[in-house]
């Protein structure tokens, strides 16, 4: 898979997956213009793209400002074959809904509607001239199957899945591919980190937690998002639009499935 030639826009490409999409994206060789609201963060992961022979520009944008997003991708950015949206969403979990304050169960998802819909239609318009393109998008567990103590990232990620499918209804004709990525959460992601450095134990306890919830007894490394990203940008899956593409290790498809402890007894052959 390559993708020399291409421009990818990275929105939120300073955190950590999205930083590690935008390394991704610059491997198989697109040229990646990195945007976020902290310069530093974005300038060490443009340290790591050119220093590993890739090009990649940064700029400090806000992704919920309409303007600058429409200014910076008409102005600057001009062509763009990739737009990738990892900006955070704010959300307070770790709290039941009864127990949550409107305002926080409803920040997620405001937050991810609004830059969502900011980004991929100002990306999206560039795209139907051109009459080609990828936009990309990234949710986890909840926009799947019913997960507690999520507060409104759950409903946020419902919500995105749901822009991504009807968007690449509308942009499908033009030529333009929409979709979504639901991951199961990365453990080697900064959130994970954070919540280990802060409380190891109880960290560890809901990681192990999250693994035993998956087929696979795995959970995806940001690696295995990125890959998939790339994937999707690529001609290899130019037929794929309308989609989320599942990498939770299957725990939207069977939460909580477990080998049951016992040994199993063979039949006699002939039944008795």
């Amino acid at each position: 898979m390559t993708l020399n030639g291409k421009n990818a826009v990275v929105h939120g490409a300073g955190g950590s997956l999205g930083g590690a999409v935008a390394r991704a994206l610059a491997r198989a060789g697109a040229h990646v213009w990195l945007t976020g609201r902290t310069s530093q963060s974005l300038e060490q992961v443009a340290a790591d793209i050119t220093g590993a022979g890739g090009k990649a520009t940064t700029a400090v944008l806000d992704a919920l400002d309409e303007k600058a997003v429409r200014d910076f991708l008409e102005k600057k950015v001009g062509s763009i074959d990739i737009s990738f949206n990892a900006i955070g969403w704010q959300d307070k979990q770790n709290l039941a809904l009864t127990d949550m304050l409107l305002e926080d169960f409803i920040r997620p998802v405001n937050i991810a509607m609004q830059t969502q819909f900011i980004t991929c239609t100002a990306a999206a318009r560039i795209m139907m001239q051109q009459r080609s393109g990828v936009i990309l998008s990234l949710t986890a567990t909840p926009g799947g199957i019913g997960y507690p103590h999520v507060g409104g990232f759950g409903p946020a990620c419902c919500a995105v899945e749901s822009f991504s499918r009807d968007l690449a209804s509308e942009l499908g004709p033009y030529g333009v591919r929409v979709v979504n990525i639901r991951s199961g959460g990365s453990p080697d992601s900064a959130v994970f980190a954070n919540a280990l450095k802060a409380d190891p134990e109880r960290a560890q306890f809901f990681i192990t937690k999250m693994k035993e919830d998956t087929m696979l007894k795995e959970m995806p490394m940001m690696a295995d998002i990125a890959n998939a990203a790339v994937f999707l940008a690529s001609d290899s899956a130019r037929r794929i639009t309308g989609i989320t593409l599942d990498i939770t290790c299957g725990t939207t498809t069977a939460l909580n499935y477990k080998i049951p402890d016992i040994a199993f007894v063979e039949e006699p052959a002939n039944g008795r």
